[in-house]
């Protein structure tokens, strides 16, 4: 796929009590297709739809990436609260100020979160595209996402420690030829060390069993969903599962799912070009619907 400019404008949307900072594409070219809103995961920022943002931008969507609630530039939550009633909130919030029912393009806790606001609200999307996520989520790779995200308290010394630290968790990825690009996902504190760039209350959720929400809401959520929607997933995903993606599929009417070879749960920092083609391909078929 040709290389698409990076570079967006800034914006910010009054959230459910916060304020949320995005980056903005405007369509090229012609009439507007639409817009999309791409949702992160938990513990990324914005910059992780970045590629795929502008390359969606360059084919005529108008694409935001934003970053969510206690994550990358978005204001930490005052009271702590990251369950996903907030972040549902803050996703009708940005909704409502768009004017228009975007494609939401959610990873993970983003994912979750496009899915159970759709559901439950029936009035925030056009259609779903649900990166590597389902109702029925894997806890062995859940906890091993969350003793990632728990392993590193105190910071880490250097980009290099982050980028190490990265690599460890996800093995199969390609090593950049620079850690900079980390740079955006942490930050300097005055103590010398680098910190993610989310707020540790994150971690800190006790009104749900998982960050992401109940399997029993998120299924009931997924059964009142009635637009587009597909699954990308992650060929090497150990969050979603065969049976996840089956149960999924016989809860939304017209569903379907794709997996992209060789990824894992990050499915598009492992393969971008692959998993923005199949995001394109879809919308393809919503706008040709």
């Amino acid at each position: 796929m040709t290389e698409a400019p990076v570079a967006g404008e800034k914006v910010a949307f009054d959230g459910a009590g916060v304020r949320l900072v995005g980056d903005r594409w405007p369509a090229v070219g012609g009439a507007s297709q639409g817009t999309v809103l791409l949702l992160h995961g938990g513990g990324q920022t914005r910059h992780s739809w970045f590629r795929t943002a502008a390359t969606l931008a360059s084919r005529g969507w108008n694409s935001i990436a934003l970053d969510s609630r206690g994550h990358g530039d978005s204001d930490w939550a005052p009271d702590g609260d990251y369950s996903i009633g907030a972040l549902v909130a803050d996703l009708a919030a940005v909704v409502a100020a768009l004017g228009e029912r975007p494609v939401l393009v959610g990873a993970s806790m983003g994912g979750m979160t496009s899915l159970v606001g759709q559901g439950e609200r029936g009035d925030l999307a056009r259609a779903l595209v649900l990166v590597d996520i389902v109702p029925k989520i894997e806890a062995a790779g859940v906890a091993r996402i969350t003793a990632f995200m728990r392993a590193h308290p105190d910071g880490f010394g250097s980009i290099e420690e982050v980028a190490e630290a990265v690599r460890a968790y996800n093995p199969h990825r390609t090593r950049p030829s620079s850690p900079e690009g980390l740079r955006k996902n942490v930050r300097l504190r005055e103590d010398g060390r680098w910190y993610w760039h989310w707020d540790p209350a994150f971690l800190r959720i006790s009104d749900e069993p998982t960050r992401e929400a109940s399997y029993e809401r998120a299924r009931a959520a997924a059964a009142r969903v009635r637009v587009p929607t597909v699954v990308v997933r992650g060929e090497q995903s150990d969050i979603v599962s065969d049976d996840g993606v089956a149960e999924l599929l016989g809860l939304i009417p017209g569903s379907r799912y794709v997996d992209v070879s060789a990824t894992g749960h990050m499915v598009a920092g492992d393969d971008n070009d692959v998993f923005t083609r199949r995001v394109l391909e879809f919308l393809t078929e919503v706008t040709d619907g």
